[in-house]
C-alpha cells in the first residue's frame, strides 16, 4: 500500500489516549464489531506511578468477558484489606473479604502491565487498530460537527476522519478545550509526591496509611518495595525542596517509622514524581461527533484509588450505549445518555472525595493536636462496618457489566 494511502484514514470510532478508559472503549468497541482507532501519544506504556490500582468491579468486568485468569496470571500484588495509622494505633478501614465479587481483593499491577494485556486482548479483533507516537493536535470540525482529528507524530499518518472522536486523554486533556469545553475546578488542598522504598522482611502486606499532625502518607506493598505516597499541601514541593533532601527524609521517617531505616533508597529528588492533584469535571461531556470520558470528563482525587475504576465504567457505559448506533453510523443522538449514565455516580464519588479531602487530610495537614476521626473509631469498634467503606472502594456507586458473550 502507497504511504499516502494512509494519511487520512477513516473509522467509526477514534479513541485519543491509550489509557484505561480508552483501551477498555477500544477493546470493547471491537468486540461489538464496530471499527476503531486508539491514538496514544506514547510509544510505550511504560511510565511510573500512574493508577495501579485494579479494584473487585474492574476484575468483575474481565471475568465477564472471560479473560481475568489470563490478567491474574501477570505479575501482580493483592491486598483484602486496608488499614490506617493514627500515631501509634492502627486503624481497618476497608474489609474487601465479603464482597459480593468474583474477587474479594484489590489487586495492585503497574499501570502498563494492564494496558499490554487489554491492547493484546483487542488486537485479537479485525476492527482494532492502535497507533503508538501519535498525538491528536486538534479536532477536525465541519458544519458545527466534529469529524476527526489532526494527529502529529505518527509517520505519514496527519489526520483520521471519523463519525465520532473520543476524548480519554486525560486530566489535561486537549481535546476538551478544543472542542470549547472547560471543567468545573471542585478545589483540592493536596498533592501527592511519589516514590519507591525497599520492603524488608516482615513488613507489612497489606496497603496503609500513617497519619501524624501535619503529616500523612500512603504506603502500598508492591512485591519488593512500596510504593508510597507522601502527601503535601497544594503548591508547597518547590519549598519542600528547597529545605533539602535531609529534611524530607526526616519528615517522611516521622509519619512512617517503619521506613526510616531505609531513606537513603531516596538518593535526590529526581527519584520523587509529583502528582498534582485536581478534582475537576465538565458540566458537559458531549457535542456532535465528540465525547469525554474518563480523567477527560472528571478529575479524580487519588483517595481510594477509584480514579481508573470509575473510568473503565466510564468506558463499559460507552460501550453499551455506543456500539450499535456507532455501527449503523449515527451516534449523535445517543452521546447525551453517556453522561446521564455516569454522570450521578462521578458527583457522589468525587462529593465524598471532596468531603475526605476537607474533612481529613486538611486537617491532617494544617497539624496540631488532633485525634481519629470518629468514622475510624467507629470502624474499629464495629468490625462489620469495614464492608462499606470496602463497597464503596471496591464496586463503586454504579458498577456497569459487559453486554454481549464472553470472548
Amino acid at each position: 500500500m502507497e504511504p499516502g494511502a494512509w494519511r487520512t484514514p477513516t473509522t467509526r470510532c477514534c479513541i485519543v489516549g491509550g489509557g484505561p478508559a480508552g483501551m477498555m472503549l477500544g477493546l470493547l468497541l471491537a468486540r461489538a464489531g464496530v471499527s476503531v482507532m486508539v491514538l496514544e501519544k506514547h510509544g510505550d506504556f511504560l511510565r511510573d506511578f500512574r493508577g495501579d490500582t485494579i479494584h473487585p468491579s474492574t476484575l468483575d468486568l474481565l471475568a465477564e468477558l472471560g479473560m481475568v485468569e489470563a490478567f491474574l496470571a501477570r505479575p501482580h500484588d493483592e491486598a483484602q484489606r486496608i488499614s490506617a495509622h493514627f500515631g501509634d494505633e492502627t486503624y481497618p478501614v476497608a474489609d474487601f473479604s465479603h464482597l459480593p465479587t468474583r474477587c474479594k481483593f484489590v489487586a495492585f499491577a503497574p499501570q502498563w502491565e494492564f494496558l499490554n494485556f487489554l491492547a493484546e486482548q483487542a488486537a485479537r479483533f479485525p476492527t482494532f487498530d492502535l497507533r503508538m507516537n501519535a498525538e491528536a493536535v486538534d479536532l477536525q470540525e465541519k458544519d458545527g460537527r466534529i469529524v476527526g482529528v489532526r494527529v502529529a507524530g505518527a509517520g505519514c499518518l496527519d489526520s483520521v476522519r471519523a463519525d465520532l472522536v473520543v476524548a480519554c486523554d486525560g486530566r489535561h486533556s486537549i481535546l476538551r478545550g478544543k472542542a470549547g469545553f472547560a471543567p468545573q475546578d471542585l478545589g483540592a488542598p493536596m498533592d501527592v509526591l511519589w516514590f519507591r522504598l525497599p520492603r524488608r522482611t516482615g513488613d507489612p502486606e497489606e496497603p496503609f496509611g500513617c497519619f501524624r499532625p501535619g503529616r500523612m502518607m500512603v504506603l502500598i506493598a508492591r512485591g519488593e518495595y512500596w510504593q508510597c505516597g507522601f502527601v503535601v499541601k497544594k503548591g508547597t514541593f518547590d519549598a519542600l525542596k528547597e529545605r533539602g533532601l535531609a529534611a524530607f527524609r526526616d519528615a517522611i521517617a516521622e509519619v512512617a517509622p517503619l521506613v526510616a531505616d531505609r531513606l537513603d533508597a531516596i538518593r535526590a529528588f529526581d527519584d520523587v514524581k509529583l502528582l498534582t492533584v485536581a478534582v475537576d469535571r465538565l458540566p458537559r461531556w458531549s457535542r456532535p461527533g465528540f465525547l469525554a470520558i474518563g480523567d477527560a470528563a472528571h478529575a479524580m482525587s487519588p483517595i481510594g484509588g477509584v480514579g481508573i475504576n470509575l473510568a473503565i465504567q466510564d468506558a463499559v457505559a460507552a460501550a453499551n450505549i455506543l456500539a450499535g448506533p456507532l455501527q449503523r453510523g449515527a451516534a449523535d443522538q445517543a452521546l447525551a445518555k453517556v453522561q446521564r449514565r455516569r454522570d450521578w455516580p462521578t458527583k457522589l464519588t468525587q462529593a465524598a472525595q471532596v468531603f475526605a479531602q476537607n474533612r481529613l487530610i486538611g486537617a491532617v495537614l494544617a497539624g496540631g493536636s488532633f485525634e481519629p476521626p470518629l468514622p475510624l473509631r467507629l470502624l474499629k469498634m464495629f468490625p462489620l462496618l469495614q464492608r462499606v467503606p470496602a463497597r464503596l472502594i471496591g464496586i463503586g456507586v454504579r458498577p456497569e457489566h459487559v453486554r454481549g458473550p464472553r470472548l
